[in-house]
């Protein structure tokens, strides 16, 4: 027997030598089989992830014509690492029609790290980018020939009609802002403008991935996991706009060669049918590789196609601002439905009238004929109602009581909750406006006289003044206007403090607007139609022609506003306009052939370019 004190610890030693083995067993069957974490953070560096971008989605129009599309196109990429010594340069150049000198240059703007953040041997980069199907068919039958160069499917945008191009936007390349979206890298593109812009996050979809190993060499060994761990992409949700393209497309003919814009209305929902602006382009131009000449082109033209002068140009209303007046005036106690003013014509102050008519004028007569003094009267005799006071206070506060009224019918603001993102506020004058320039006690009525015809510091939008028309046609309300036919806007109503009682008056002079005033020559057979024409006075050339108006009088479906800048009356351009419109959407065709052609063919601008 060994008499040794230490003998027996063998047993303890090896205990522990099995225990640790067991512990590493135990460890590495945890690792290699139970939990995957380790094992894929090693391939993590032999993976190579790959895009794979959805499909934008499709974009129609209310009556289901699709209007925006997609086609394929490709991005040539290269993974440096993968390409070798003997990558046959001259063959790559050859089969993608480039010479030896465009090839060098570009390899030089992939590998400047201070252009190119996220260059890497080790990763695709993008050689060329936006071909199509042509541009890419050699290489794609001769890819094999050049190890690394891989092709990458997108998609861009392409336009069943040459219109609509201020509504529909554009997709241009992202910028660092959009960056911060996690979404995003470099050389991804999102909408710039318009419903593009407005939707990204609808049409855009969700991208996908797939997954490739490769080995120690970097060449591309197949899919990982047999592709389990791929992501598919879904693509982008379409989207139903209100337009009415046939209407769009009329509107931009009569358009054609003039400054100006159009704005349609369904006046019980809101829904935008039609938004034109003069002058435009061809949306296509904004495609792909030839998009930064383009743009910089239409940006540097004088007539400013790109500015949306539907919802982003100012003018003041002229006559059209009457009919808010008119009920204004009425709900303020400034005048009655029976009220009647007498009428000097050119000889009339301190507003003269520019028709010749009887007098004395009642308010449907006033509305009929454009009557500027009657319109003065009434401003004057709603502000002057509770005097002046010795501070000047009575009469500051029925302005203010004047101003918002007029604000409820969405002038001097952006519709806020509108999904138009290009849109200019107008101008409302404020109280605190005029008491900078003549001193709380230094105006009267007769200071701004101009308010009353609509003239002076207002300013309204197209948009507006569409809106205030589909106003009328409601007899007190409207609909936020909007251009996604997905989303009912009906919860947001606003209505209007005019009582309802006023509405009719006002509709029966602006319904004879059209049978004996100013617009009587371009009413529609069998159908009664309302309307308010204004030749606005214009400091930088000819008066801008403008109109406002909706149809059918007692069931109205839609209500247009037209601008034709430095176009002289409203009666001879502006309401001819409308009128075509408001017969292209009730009956389904333009009739009247001869007027349609001589409008669309007049050209009141010479230097409106075609685009």
């Amino acid at each position: 027997m060994i008499n040794d004190k230490y003998y027996n610890r063998r047993y303890v030693i090896s205990g522990i030598a099995v225990g640790i083995v067991l512990v590493y067993i135990i460890r590495l069957f945890f690792l290699q089989i139970i939990d995957q974490s380790t094992t894929e953070k090693a391939e993590t560096n032999a993976l190579v992830r790959q895009t794979i971008y959805p499909s934008r989605g499709l974009i129609y129009d209310r009556n289901g014509e699709l209007l925006v599309f997609n086609q394929p196109i490709y991005d040539v990429r290269m993974v440096m690492l993968e390409m070798g010594k003997d990558f046959d340069t001259l063959g790559f150049c050859n089969v993608m029609g480039i010479d030896r000198s465009t090839f060098d240059q570009r390899i030089a703007e992939i590998c400047n790290k201070k252009r190119n953040r996220g260059f890497s041997r080790y990763t695709p980069q993008v050689f060329m980018s936006q071909l199509n199907k042509v541009d890419v068919a050699p290489l794609q039958e001769s890819l094999y020939r050049f190890p690394g160069i891989s092709l990458q499917k997108r998609t861009l945008r392409d336009y069943t009609y040459k219109a609509a191009a201020h509504v529909l936007g554009s997709i241009g390349e992202v910028g660092q802002r959009d960056l911060e979206d996690d979404y995003y890298i470099p050389g991804d593109y999102a909408g710039r403008d318009g419903i593009e812009k407005t939707y990204e996050l609808q049409l855009r979809g969700i991208k996908g991935e797939e997954i490739f190993m490769r080995d120690s060499r970097g060449r591309l060994q197949g899919r990982y996991r047999d592709g389990l761990k791929d992501v598919p992409a879904h693509a982008g949700t379409d989207l139903n706009l209100t337009l009415d393209i046939q209407l769009q497309l009329a509107a931009e003919e009569l358009l054609s060669g003039k400054i100006g814009s159009v704005v349609a209305i369904e006046p019980a929902t809101g829904e935008i049918l039609a938004m034109a602006s003069s002058p435009t382009w061809n949306p296509q131009l904004l495609v792909g590789k030839i998009r930064s000449e383009n743009y910089t082109r239409l940006s540097q033209d004088e007539t400013k196609p790109l500015y949306n002068r539907a919802t982003q140009a100012m003018y003041s209303p002229g006559s059209t601002f009457k009919v808010i007046q008119a009920l204004v005036c009425l709900q303020e106690g400034g005048i009655r439905p029976a009220t009647e003013y007498p009428c000097n014509g050119q000889q009339s102050l301190p507003i003269k009238c520019t028709h010749s008519h009887g007098s004395p004028v009642s308010l449907e007569e006033a509305i009929e004929q454009s009557c500027n003094p009657y319109f003065w009267c009434a401003f004057r005799d709603m502000l002057q109602k509770d005097g002046y006071g010795s501070d000047n206070e009575p009469f500051r506060q029925r302005y203010r009581l004047w101003r918002n009224d007029v604000m409820q019918f969405g002038l001097g603001q952006r519709f806020a909750d509108s999904d138009i993102a290009e849109q200019s506020a107008g101008s409302i004058p404020t109280v605190e406006f005029y008491d900078r320039y003549y001193g709380k006690k230094g105006w009267k009525a007769i200071t701004i006289r101009s308010l009353s015809i609509g003239q002076g510091e207002i300013l309204v939008t197209p948009l507006q003044l569409a809106n205030e028309a589909a106003i009328i046609a409601n007899s007190g309300y409207f609909i936020t206007p909007h251009l996604n036919r997905s989303d009912s806007m009906k919860s947001n109503k606003h209505e209007v403090s005019i009582s309802p009682e006023y509405f009719p008056v006002v509709r029966e002079g602006m319904a004879r607007v059209m049978t004996n005033g100013t617009g009587r020559w371009y009413k529609i057979d069998s159908l009664q139609m309302c309307g308010k024409t204004g030749t606005v006075q214009n400091p930088h050339g000819k008066d801008h022609a403008i109109f406002i108006g909706f149809a059918p009088k007692d069931n109205p479906q839609i209500a247009v506003a037209v601008v034709v800048e430095n176009a002289g009356y409203g009666a001879t351009w502006a309401a001819p306009m409308a009128s075509l419109l408001i017969e292209r959407y009730l009956t389904g065709e333009i009739r009247r052939k001869s007027l349609f052609n001589r409008i669309k063919d007049a050209v009141l601008n010479e230097d409106v370019t075609e685009w």
